[in-house]
């Protein structure tokens, strides 16, 4: 599986990287395959049946809004986010959808778009069916997608591939496969995880192209930390929950000397940054995938850290960051999994945690044995974490799990650091454990709303 940084940091919107942004990829696969065939003039209707941990939390994720402007041809990463509640009433109120922007089509919410509850697709919990008819009813297209955490979507057919089966893919200068073989690879050629990650992103651009869509990936997670802070009030859902992000903002810059009597404050700081962006999220704003919306506040709250607070921060720390950040969350998407639905949240925040910790590791001036220390214990004291939203949203215990994530992230890369690098449980070794135990999780546990907190606590 090649992988590039920027499959694990996706520009999006809230609130869930397999629930909002895959289901909007999807739909825009599905434009993609009618435009080549020919189809999508002679589209009357068209019908998505969502299954799995998509039919159980999709109302919540806002599954059902993904796939109508999927359908309209709007992108996670271009779509404007205040207009969404806009095309949404307008598809409502007319019973019109707009296909690709060019077919306009009749849809109904409560007909089109199905929740099939208690029904799964064989190849993964996040399973789409689409299907587009003609004016007398006859199936012009149809394609089962998956949603397969991140935001990474593949068709019925990808899904069912093995290795053997799949198209050549382009030679890195330095394959990795596990964590063993980029420790390997880092010794042999005398660089750090960042530079061999760095220097396989350019078989695909330029080092100046790539260098901005680093510095881009960073500004939108500033942004979100930032426009966190502004927001007030409620956030969407039914749940009544507050946003919490604007007041302490303002309490902890009303009181910049407190730091000097409490040298813990600093924690407050990165507790507000992960709060900001997951209440964007939650929202619907606009957030980086990291290497999921559902865990997108931990990466940018323990950047906006070393940003803030380490000194000696620069540019080319932000690329060293999100760099051996990506190279630790391909290790997991190559050999364990970053869906919730798949494996619980241990693959979500647990995964955050893990990228973050080694990240931050890296760019404190740690060895690459102590980035894989780092990056180890973020996850080994992640395992088993379930994923049980209340009412199916990603507010409880969402937003407050990302804060837990970031500290504990902290944490990890200052144990490793004070260390030499050595380490008993290698990084493959967690990962693998994490499957494992993903695989052993009951499915209630996995984004289902079924049990844990999601039964625990009135949801309304």
């Amino acid at each position: 599986m090649l992988l590039s940084i920027f499959d694990l940091f996706k520009v999006g919107i809230g609130p869930s990287s397999s629930h909002t942004v895959g289901p909007m990829v999807a739909a825009n696969r599905f434009l993609i395959e009618l435009e080549e065939r020919g189809l999508l003039h002679k589209v009357n209707s068209v019908k998505v049946g969502l299954f799995g941990s998509l039919a159980m939390t999709g109302k919540g994720h806002a599954t059902d809004v993904a796939v109508m402007i999927g359908l309209m041809g709007e992108q996670p990463d271009r779509v404007d986010v205040d207009k969404v509640p806009e095309y949404i009433n307008g598809i409502k109120g007319t019973g019109h959808l707009t296909l690709a922007g060019k077919n306009v089509i009749e849809f109904h919410t409560d007909t089109d778009v199905l929740f099939h509850i208690g029904q799964s697709l064989p190849k993964h919990p996040n399973g789409m069916h689409f299907k587009a008819s003609d004016a007398a009813g006859i199936i012009l297209h149809d394609n089962i997608y998956y949603s397969v955490g991140g935001g990474f979507v593949l068709s019925d057919a990808e899904a069912g591939q093995d290795k053997t089966e799949q198209e050549p893919e382009p030679k890195l200068p330095f394959h990795f496969d596990n964590g063993a073989e980029l420790i390997e690879i880092c010794e042999n050629e005398g660089k750090s995880i960042a530079e061999i990650v760095l220097a396989n992103e350019l078989i695909w651009q330029e080092k100046e192209e790539l260098e901005d869509k680093l510095w881009k990936i960073w500004q939108v997670m500033d942004g979100s930390i930032k426009r966190g802070c502004i927001e007030r009030g409620e956030l969407p859902g039914g749940l009544h929950i507050k946003r919490r992000a604007h007041e302490l903002f303002e309490e902890l810059k009303s009181s910049p000397e407190a730091s000097f009597k409490d040298q813990l404050t600093v924690l407050d700081w990165v507790n507000l940054f992960a709060i900001a962006v997951n209440e964007e999220n939650a929202a619907g704003g606009r957030v980086v995938t990291a290497p999921t919306n559902g865990a997108a506040g931990v990466i940018p709250a323990v950047l906006a850290y070393y940003d803030r607070f380490v000194p000696g921060s620069s540019k080319q720390g932000v690329f060293d960051f999100l760099a051996t950040a990506a190279a630790i969350g391909m290790l997991y998407k190559k050999n364990a999994s970053i869906s919730a639905a798949e494996v619980g949240c241990q693959g979500e925040i647990g995964v955050a945690c893990s990228m973050a910790a080694g990240a931050l590791c890296a760019v404190m001036g740690g060895t690459n044995q102590q980035i894989e220390n780092a990056a180890e214990i973020g996850m080994e004291h992640n395992l088993g974490l379930t994923c049980d939203p209340i009412g199916g949203l990603v507010q409880v215990p969402c937003i407050e799990r990302n804060t837990m994530g970031a500290v504990k992230a902290i944490n990890a890369a200052r144990l490793a650091l004070r260390g030499d690098g050595a380490h008993h449980v290698s990084l493959d070794s967690v990962i693998e454990t994490m499957r494992q135990t993903g695989l052993d999780m009951q499915d209630k546990y996995k984004e289902t709303s079924q049990g844990g907190l999601a039964v625990n606590v009135v949801a309304c």
